[in-house]
């Protein structure tokens, strides 16, 4: 007789097993996977057929097979267990309020919305719960406060930092001109560039957020968790990175970017 045990212990399965499909679904680790799986027929046959010789090499072969496993999926595994810790509990208890949020949003979108008009290309990566440091450190280092400003100014190409990233961490500006790992997923399309490619690439890794701006078209896409969202207009992705981020708009200044960009051009003028 089948007890509720039984079905609780058949479903974890079943969905332990369906995250690491979905995991592994379009990277190299699914041939791999292949390949384990021959072995696995290879072994299962050797001992039907009593081939004492290939037996005894393959089950050697097994006795170590936890050490090639980790060393062989040292990728995936590590995205996994980074990703325990990604829940919207855990972001809420470890992040900054929603105000702090709802701020760097708006300026970030700002700034966005004038490199955008102006067709210059920019990646903008904000961290969240998952440390990216280690990417951090390959730039050069800034401790500012985030503002539409400063951002639209390090992305200009007169700009000898706006060659690569710029990462912001909690309010602050932490690096600039940082370069980023490429994405390996097989479902990444032609058509994107090196800047999509790497928007992409970092949040494989990590559970941070990417926004690019297209020097060609002047579009602007979201990444996040290995995907990569276009969007229209700007006021479109300022929602969705309120929503990725739990920020609330600002509904009360509807013309907020706008008057930002009106802002930075004049000021542009003035100077020139």
């Amino acid at each position: 007789m089948i007890g509720w045990r039984d079905v609780l212990d058949i479903t974890l399965v079943a969905a332990i097993l369906y995250r690491v499909f979905v995991m592994f679904r379009g990277t190299r680790a699914v041939q791999m996977l292949v390949g384990l799986a021959v072995l696995i027929g290879i072994t299962a046959v050797a001992r039907w057929l009593e081939l004492r010789t290939l037996s005894w090499v393959l089950d050697d072969l097994w006795s170590f097979w936890v050490l090639a496993l980790i060393v062989l999926f040292q990728p995936e595994l590590r995205q996994a267990l980074t990703r325990i810790g990604q829940g919207r509990l855990i972001q809420r208890l470890a992040g900054r309020s929603r105000a702090e949020r709802a701020h760097i949003v708006d300026e970030v979108a700002g700034a966005i919305e004038v490199l955008a008009a102006r067709r210059t290309g920019a990646l903008v990566v904000i961290e969240r719960t998952t440390g990216i440091r280690q990417y951090a450190e390959l730039g050069v280092a800034l401790d500012a406060v985030v503002s539409a400003d400063l951002l639209v100014s390090l992305f200009q190409p007169t700009s000898p930092l706006h060659d690569g990233a710029v990462i912001l961490q909690g309010d602050r500006i932490v690096a600039a001109a940082c370069f980023l790992p490429l994405s390996r997923s097989l479902h990444v399309g032609r058509s994107l560039g090196t800047r999509h490619r790497a928007a992409i690439g970092i949040t494989e890794e990590a559970d941070a957020v990417a926004v690019a701006v297209s020097e060609e078209t002047g579009g602007v896409s979201v990444a996040i968790e290995g995907h990569l969202e276009a969007f229209a207009d700007v006021e479109r992705a300022r929602e969705r990175l309120h929503e990725i981020l739990g920020g609330e708009p600002v509904r009360s200044r509807p013309g907020m970017l706008t008057r930002g960009l009106r802002r930075l051009t004049s000021r542009a003028a003035n100077r020139a």
